[in-house]
């Protein structure tokens, strides 16, 4: 149950910040016992029922490819151009499928960035072909700008560290493309695979800006913006969360000597040539003492009141902070 109660957690906090994540629609406690050896046992067991798009991973076409299914290879294939890209007269069918993966892993990649969120095991097991966010391992959000921070024990070498993850699921469409370059040309598939870097850049420059409250402006001056905002990030000892809260609308809205370095600084005047989008801060939430998070001490006391006491309610009322959070930001288109 308390991997089911993280997951829930994630997928919450993530669903407010942009990801295009899976959701929890039930958990639901079986009573019978569980002893896992990756952590402390036993522990109370439940069965969680997830919602997505899609379970089809990278993985899928993966084991076909390992088994030499070329015939099921098509057929995976040709659901996916159907229900999911929407083209199923595509003319070459992989070539559609990879343009189709490769946009979705750089918004994915960009999405989690932006959210400053470090997925655990970001494997090919792990992505579907839809890019939904799930399966998230022992997950966290940083609570620093820290390109090393990594969230699963087990990764000692920063695999799936918070500055790699774009280069992880790079690493992931092109393992897809091996899969499919057993039924096709690899000429058909490189343009896609080309385009990765400039699409996640794109998506990334996008969501900043969005989390910012700011309206776009050209690539290059966004792209300019989001280096000055990641360079002050690095700089400061403080909650990423916290950070976005405080400069919301790019402009400071609360005296801390945090903010007071020469990067801040250059970033203030950065910020000054964009304009506060429509509505930014609007919502009540915007004026709360501090923005919701969910670093894993919280997490920890949460799952501490279900497992200790039985009391769901810190459970219920992060959800619902999480929501309200969400809320206060427009959608991201």
């Amino acid at each position: 149950m308390k991997g089911g109660v993280r997951e829930l957690l994630a997928t919450e906090m993530l669903e407010a910040l942009g990801v295009e994540t899976s959701r929890t629609l039930s958990l639901v406690e079986t009573g019978e016992a569980l002893d896992r050896n990756d952590e402390p046992s036993p522990t109370r067991s439940a069965v969680m029922v997830r919602l997505s798009h899609s379970h089809i991973r990278y993985g899928s076409f993966q084991r076909l490819a390992y088994l030499d299914d070329g015939e099921n290879i098509h057929r995976l294939t040709a659901y996916c151009l159907e229900h999911f890209v929407g083209d199923p007269e595509a003319a070459d069918p992989f070539a559609a499928l990879m343009d189709y993966a490769v946009a979705g892993a750089a918004r994915l990649a960009a999405s989690y960035r932006v959210a400053g969120f470090v997925h655990g095991v970001l494997n090919t097991d792990n992505i579907n072909i839809t890019a939904e966010s799930f399966d998230y391992g022992p997950w966290r959000f940083a609570p620093r700008w820290d390109e090393e921070f990594t969230a699963a024990y087990f990764d000692q070498w920063g695999l799936y560290s918070f500055g790699r993850q774009a280069e992880a699921l790079q690493w992931n469409v092109h393992q897809l493309a091996l899969a499919l370059r057993t039924q096709c040309e690899a000429d058909s598939l490189i343009p896609a695979l080309k385009t990765y870097a400039d699409r996640y850049e794109a998506a990334l420059a996008k969501g900043m800006v969005w989390r910012l409250g700011l309206n776009a402006k050209s690539a290059e001056e966004n792209a300019a913006l989001v280096q000055q905002w990641e360079q002050s990030l690095a700089t400061a000892d403080v909650e990423p969360d916290r950070a976005f809260f405080d400069w919301r609308g790019g402009r400071l809205r609360r005296d801390d000597p945090q903010y007071e370095s020469e990067a801040f600084r250059r970033f203030a005047e950065t910020a000054k040539g964009f304009e506060t989008a429509a509505g930014a801060l609007d919502h009540p939430y915007w004026s709360d003492e501090r923005p919701c998070s969910m670093l894993i001490d919280e997490v920890e006391a949460i799952w501490a009141a279900i497992d200790q006491k039985d009391d769901w309610t810190p459970l219920y009322e992060k959800v619902e902070a999480a929501r309200r959070m969400g809320a206060a930001h427009a959608p991201l288109d």
